[in-house]
């Protein structure tokens, strides 16, 4: 199973991360800020992820990181 880990306080919330996941397991949180204010990027099913890194790849802030 693959995992994805995110630092939060990098996280700008652009949502480039969330359209390029063919699982659509990402989504911009609602309720979730980081210290610089920003609602951020976190999985909504961590099982489902295929470690195909298209999130890592399109994230323009290198903030995601996909492990297999």
């Amino acid at each position: 199973m693959a995992k994805v880990t995110i630092d939060k306080n990098a996280c700008k919330g652009c949502g480039l991360c969330t359209l390029a996941c063919p699982k659509k397991i990402l989504a911009i949180s609602s309720t979730q800020s980081n210290d610089k204010g920003y609602f951020i990027v976190e999985v909504t099913d961590p099982d489902k992820c295929i470690g195909c890194a298209a999130c890592a790849i399109m994230c323009p802030d290198c903030v995601l990181e996909v492990e297999r």
